[in-house]
Formats: C-alpha cells, sequence, structure tokens
C-alpha cells in the first residue's frame, strides 16, 4: 500500500501556519503530479499548492475554513482507487491515537485539552458523537471557547457531521448555518465516474468572520494580522534610531502635475527618489546579521499597503533605481490591483531592502514607522502642506513642505548615516527632480 500525506508548505520564511482557502479537489478526485489541490491563505497572499505525487485523494484532514501548523499533514493521498479505504481508515485510526495520547497525558482531576480530530464517521442522522467523543474542527473548538459556546449541543455541518466553525458562528447569531449533509454509515466507493468534479478556486471564499465592534464578541485574528502581529513583536527586540528631517517639495509637486496624465503616480516618484538616493548610501539599504552587515545586490523599495479587510502588505518595487518612472509607475498600479485580492507571489512582498510608509493621504503631519524584520531602515513620509518659511534674503515665503521621519537599525546605521540620507534626499527633490524622469 502506497498512502502519501499532503502537508502544509512553508509559502514564505516567516510563515508558521496556514489556512485553507479552498480545496481545488474533491475526494476520490484522480490527482496529477504538479496539478493544484488547494489554495492556502500564507501571511500575505494565496497561493495554489501542487501535488508532488499522482494519484487519488483519498481524505481531507483540514477543512476549507480551518488552519494548520507548517509541515503537518491535511490531506491522505492513495495511489490507487482500491487504496482510498485504507487511507480513510488510516486518517480515522490516527485520530483515535491523537485522542488516547491525550488523554493519557492528562493529570488525573484536570480537564483533557480539545484534541485536532481528523473527520470520523457518522451515523445515519449525522451525529458529531462517535463513541463518546466530540467530533470538531480545532478552529470551531476556538471559536467556542472564545464565545462561550457548549459544542455539545451542536449539530455538525461538516462532513460525516463534523462541528465546524461556521457552526459556531450560527449559534450566537454571526452566521447563517450550513445545511448539514446525509453521511453513510461506511465509507462510499469511489470510481472515477462518480468523483465529484473539481471546486473553482474562483468560487471560494473565505469563511465570514463575526461582525467587529459588537460588544462581547471577539474577532478572531486573520492570517494576516498574525503575521504583522508576529512581526511588530520581533521589532520590539532591535534599537533603533529615529530621525526626522523637513523637505520642501515645490519642484516635486511640480513635476508630478507635468507626469501626472502619463500614469505616474506620486508613490513611484517617493519610491524613486529613496532609491535614488539609496544608490549613494548602501549601509542604508543594507540590514544586520549575527555574521554582519549584509549589503544587497540590488535596491528592492517595498511600500506599505493597508488591506481593506484588516492587516498590512509591502509590495515591493525591485531594482527601483535602474527602473524607468513611467515603467516603475506601473509596476506599482499592478502590484497594488494584485495586493488587494491577495495573489502576489512571495517574492513580490519579501524581497524588500528598504521600506517606505507614506500616511501623508490622511492628512498626517509626521510618525514614526516600526522597523520591518530583516531591514535596516523604514521612511515615514507625512503630508505636504504650505508653510511660512524664511527666505535666503530675509523676507518670508509660502512654501510646500513634507515632515519625513526615518527609523533605522542602530546596531549597524548610526545618527550621522540617517542624517547623511535625508540631506540627500531633501536635495533631490528640491533641487534635481528632472533626473527622475531620465
Amino acid at each position: 500500500m502506497s498512502i502519501q500525506e499532503v502537508f502544509m508548505p512553508a509559502l514564505s520564511s516567516t510563515m508558521t501556519e496556514g489556512k485553507i482557502v479552498s480545496w481545488v479537489k474533491s475526494p476520490g478526485d484522480k490527482v496529477e503530479k504538479g496539478e493544484t489541490v488547494v489554495v492556502v491563505e500564507s501571511d500575505k497572499a494565496d497561493m495554489d499548492v501542487e501535488s508532488f505525487y499522482e494519484g487519488y485523494l483519498a481524505t481531507i484532514l483540514v477543512q476549507a475554513g480551518d488552519s494548520a501548523p507548517v509541515g503537518s499533514a491535511i490531506a491522505l493521498l492513495a495511489e490507487t482507487e482500491a487504496e482510498i479505504e485504507q487511507a480513510l481508515a488510516q486518517a480515522n485510526a490516527g485520530g483515535e491515537k491523537a485522542t488516547s495520547e491525550a488523554t493519557a497525558a492528562t493529570a488525573p482531576g484536570q480537564m483533557a485539552p480539545p484534541a485536532v480530530e481528523t473527520p470520523a464517521l457518522a451515523s445515519q442522522n449525522g451525529s458529531n458523537h462517535r463513541e463518546g467523543r466530540l467530533i470538531a474542527s480545532p478552529r470551531a473548538r476556538k471559536l467556542a471557547k472564545e464565545m462561550k459556546v457548549d459544542l455539545s449541543n451542536l449539530t455538525g455541518s461538516g462532513p460525516y457531521g463534523r462541528i465546524v466553525a461556521e457552526d459556531v458562528e450560527a449559534s450566537v447569531g454571526t452566521k447563517q448555518p450550513a445545511s448539514a449533509p446525509v453521511a453513510s454509515s461506511a465509507p462510499a466507493q469511489v470510481t472515477k465516474t462518480v468523483a465529484p468534479a473539481p471546486t473553482p478556486v474562483a468560487a471560494s471564499a473565505p469563511a465570514p468572520m463575526p461582525a467587529a465592534g459588537i460588544p462581547g464578541h471577539i474577532v478572531p485574528l486573520t492570517t494576516f494580522q498574525n503575521a504583522v502581529a508576529r512581526n511588530m513583536v520581533a521589532s520590539l527586540s532591535v534599537p533603533v534610531i529615529h530621525i526626522g528631517y523637513t523637505i520642501t517639495t515645490d519642484a516635486l509637486d511640480k513635476l508630478y502635475k507635468q507626469i501626472k496624465s502619463k500614469g505616474v503616480t506620486m508613490t513611484a516618484l517617493l519610491a524613486k527618489a529613496v532609491a535614488v538616493t539609496l544608490q549613494k548610501h548602501p549601509l542604508l539599504n543594507a540590514s544586520y546579521s549575527e555574521q554582519g552587515i549584509v549589503y544587497h545586490n540590488d535596491i528592492n523599495v517595498a511600500v506599505a499597503v493597508a488591506m481593506d479587510d484588516g492587516g498590512l502588505i509591502t509590495p515591493v518595487l525591485q531594482n527601483a533605481d535602474m527602473v524607468d518612472i513611467y515603467s516603475l509607475s506601473r509596476n506599482w498600479k499592478s502590484l497594488v490591483e494584485r495586493a488587494r485580492v491577495k495573489k502576489l507571489q512571495p517574492e513580490e512582498y519579501n524581497s524588500g531592502t528598504f521600506t517606505v510608509s507614506n500616511l501623508g493621504m490622511f492628512g498626517v503631519d509626521k510618525f514614526d514607522a516600526i522597523l520591518p524584520p530583516g531591514q535596516g531602515s523604514i521612511l515615514a513620509i507625512g503630508a505636504s502642506s504650505p508653510q511660512v518659511v524664511a527666505t535666503t534674503d530675509g523676507l518670508f515665503g509660502v512654501k510646500q513642505q513634507m515632515q519625513v521621519n526615518i527609523t533605522c537599525d542602530h546596531r549597524i546605521i548610526y545618527g550621522a548615516d540617517a542624517a547623511g540620507f535625508l540631506r540627500d534626499l531633501a536635495k533631490l527633490i528640491e533641487t534635481d527632480t528632472q533626473s527622475l524622469t531620465m
């Protein structure tokens, strides 16, 4: 017998767990080597996961909407149709073993922790109990604990009567319950002629979460938000320095008006100005490692973008110093569009060597940005607004000015290094903007 496990892949270096967005294949379907089987939500994007083997998808261990640690089994793949029943038996045996081990490890008098179980066979009425055990997904158990819901009172709508997250949400009125499937008391014989058709990826959608802002409700963090939280905690261990600078933007604003009709964005202009300045200051484009200072070959400017459904992503304008401003603007438009629908490839959001965060469009005057893990610097850009300033001839005038603040890893970048970068960035924006179009 040849039964292969389908594992939760590590789609990025920071990913510790993934969420199943949708299964492209259904139990009993034929799977070719290299064919997409499942769509997984990683830290920042939804990714198609391909099979390394040829065979039949025997059973799904982690349902759509649930999460699993990287490296854990999420499905079983049988080499032949005849081995599907044996794979189902293996999955059920694994669930029994995990439950017995958890029970044995529990001290007398203590409540046993909920076990992460594989789908179990149910009776004709779709019961979610099997041999005295409650069958529920890990996410359903977590939500039930947070919302104080008694799982024993619920009827599962998942496979074989399993309680899923939607059932818990429905019990507190945050989601309409799904109709419970009718399951047989024994595994059905699966043939090619009766195998269900693959579910299109485009038709799948993440399970709705409880509405935010309702008193008494806890809304679990999304995968995006969990990733941001981990990164922010990691940043606390880095000693940083903050330095501010005021830049006059009259020349930059004039250039923007001239080339805006050609599709150029202000974000691309600022990223280009930063990238050109970094050519003179490679240390600001470097990062710290235990072995020393890592000087990167490319200048890849990441720009922070807030997602509509929560979370933060930093699409990367790669080789921003070498790409012309018109191509750079087209690249940025494409990156943002694909970021909104979570279709960025990992290298398009995790390859940044320097980050720009712009809150000027919100009218923010100035702010300090948190240093992203693995980078040496991040530049926070505030709004450009008219300011009364003294001129060189002793008179007063009105100029457009913006405040920028840079946060640097103080282990490798010191105050003079950061100040030199900001001085040259200001000089470029104030007196040499035409070089940005070359």
